[in-house]
């Protein structure tokens, strides 16, 4: 059952906010992206609306001898629609997740296996690059450590772009792989992970950090291939004492560097904020789907058999090749619709 006051609230709030940026008045900015957000809920009801009244008007013609047989045409096709129609009116009243239009922090390490874990790791990175790419967003790397063969030590990306984190957030958890890995001549399959954690960006509005609460430590920069290792102490590291949450940065310029370990540290901050909060508001829930639980194996890619199963939904695919190649719309749009459906089962709709 749709609440009829609440579709009354979410119309009555778009004309204030449209009527607040006719005249100019408030933050244009916040009032520009509450209006991005409700506008296409607005004319979901209304398409919504629309249907159930052209419905009541075909019914009340079936008494009209002259009417009938055009609402005899007209009835199925409108009887048809309206339950699509009113489970994207459910969809759109769901709560939404305040972080979801943001740019989100993506890192990836190696887990267990090796060289060859992170051989994968710099694959996983390669794929989430390319369907930034993809989706016309910004991938921008932050921090990266690569090994002697060309795989991840460790990678820290910024993604921007319009609605990332809603897109990424799934994404956090194990990977697992099993395939001949290149640096194993028997021809073995292997089995071995990396780590992917989705942060959402933060703001300074959303995490105060007390200057007295970091130790800010410069040294030298490191790195793989020779043109990212700096001769000057410019790298940053930062270590937020209350939660032991250590960050580094190494570009060539230490007030950047600076920048961004901040940066990423509000990001971890906000995170480990979100997931407390979560948990404890779904601590009874049975569903996992994106809760962003980083120790939970989430996927496996198995190259032998060109087959990626996500174990949160058990999906299964068998086109691995592009996957890899950053085509995971599918994967994503699967689990929304789970989560999608566990809070809808949750509101009783």
């Amino acid at each position: 059952m749709i609440p009829a006051e609440r579709l009354i609230q979410i119309k009555e709030r778009l004309e204030y906010v449209e009527a607040r940026m006719a005249t100019g008045e408030g933050d244009i900015a916040e009032l520009g992206r509450e209006y991005s957000e409700l506008r296409p809920v607005v004319d979901t009801i209304s398409e919504w609306e629309q249907i159930c009244a052209d419905l009541e008007e075909a019914e009340a013609m079936l008494s009209d001898p002259d009417m009938k047989e055009l609402a005899e045409e007209e009835l199925p096709d409108l009887r048809a629609r309206l339950p699509e129609a009113e489970h994207a009116v459910q969809l759109a009243l769901l709560p939404k997740d305040k972080a979801d239009s943001r740019a989100a922090m993506v890192e990836i390490r190696p887990g267990t296996g090796g060289d060859e874990a992170g051989l994968f790791a710099a694959d996983l990175a390669r794929m989430y690059q390319r369907y930034a790419e993809n989706h016309g967003w910004r991938w921008e790397v932050i921090e990266e450590q690569v090994s002697d063969l060309g795989g991840l030590k460790e990678l820290t990306a910024r993604v921007a772009g319009d609605g990332v984190f809603a897109r990424l957030k799934f994404e956090s958890g194990v990977h697992r792989v099993q395939r001949v890995p290149e640096t194993e001549s028997g021809g073995r399959i292997h089995t071995s992970a990396a780590t992917v954690a989705v942060l959402p960006e933060a703001e300074e509005v959303d995490i105060a950090i007390n200057a007295n609460d970091i130790r800010i430590d410069t040294m030298r920069s490191s790195g793989a291939g020779g043109q990212h290792v700096n001769t000057t102490d410019s790298a940053v590291r930062i270590t937020h004492i209350p939660s032991g949450i250590v960050v580094t940065s190494s570009e060539k310029s230490q007030h950047r560097n600076r920048e961004i370990a901040m940066q990423v540290l509000r990001a971890r901050l906000y995170d480990a904020e979100r997931q407390k909060i979560d948990s404890e508001r779904s601590a009874d829930r049975k569903s996992q789907v994106g809760s962003g639980d980083r120790s939970e194996r989430i996927r496996t890619y198995n190259f032998p058999q060109g087959r990626m199963t996500d174990h949160r939904i058990g999906l299964t695919l068998y086109r691995l090749d592009q996957i890899m190649q950053g085509d995971i719309d599918e994967i994503i749009d699967a689990l929304t619709a789970e989560q999608q459906a566990a809070l809808l089962a949750e509101m009783g709709a």
